[in-house]
């Protein structure tokens, strides 16, 4: 099968965003007077949308939870979306797979203007034709896949030629409820077995090994 239309995750998969991220859930844990969760925990938070990990990891109400958000984007906002960086390679592997005929895209769950904010300041987003993001926290990753879909001119279910490429389950859950594989990098948060536990169509290891694999599909 051939993939001209790859679709790449952001945290975890294009950058490594966890100082940011865990420092600003930290910030938010103590402005609400909480016990911060362990270290454990909060890289959990990496990758999916932050109510779903609110609810599910701290089982927090929606009052509770969207506080939380509030707190955490007042530090992140300031210094956490850039206490970030590409992972090794990330730029060279783009600039590759790009001038090979592949048409890229930014499906993140990550708010949008966020999403933007990052791949600006990297100088990473002339590599993509478009970076989609959420505009709410309703947003799960099809609702995101699905507005990439639409900006390229796509069906939104089961287009022909599209390949996500993350390292989270809900990167492979919502690619697969869009009707599309998954490529899961393992050089990102995923823990160990997810990838298999939900069915990864490809897996990879290395940011090295994900050009190559991308460059022979």
């Amino acid at each position: 099968m051939q993939y001209p239309y790859l679709f790449f995750d952001l945290d975890g998969t294009l950058t490594n965003s966890m100082e940011g991220i865990v420092r600003s859930l930290e910030y938010a844990f103590d402005e609400m007077g909480m016990e911060r969760p362990s270290h454990d925990v909060l890289m959990k938070f990496i990758g999916p949308p932050l109510t779903v990990s609110f609810h599910e990891l701290m089982h927090f109400d929606d009052a509770t939870t969207e506080l939380a958000i509030d707190k955490y984007r007042e530090r992140y906002l300031v210094k956490g979306l850039y206490e970030n960086f590409p992972f090794d390679g990330i730029p060279d592997l783009l600039e590759t797979v790009k001038n090979s005929g592949k048409i890229l895209a930014v499906a993140t769950s990550k708010p949008e203007h966020m999403a933007k904010a990052v791949t600006d300041h990297f100088d990473l987003t002339k590599y993509f034709v478009t970076v989609a993001g959420s505009c709410d926290e309703s947003e799960d990753k099809a609702a995101v896949i699905r507005k990439a879909c639409r900006r390229l001119g796509l069906p939104e279910h089961a287009p022909d030629g599209v390949l996500m490429i993350g390292d989270r389950k809900h990167d492979i859950i919502g690619a697969h409820q869009c009707g599309i594989p998954c490529c899961g990098v393992r050089f990102g948060f995923a823990p160990d077995g997810e990838f298999e536990e939900y069915g990864a169509d490809y897996i990879v290891n290395t940011v090295d090994d994900l050009k190559n694999f991308l460059l022979t599909i």
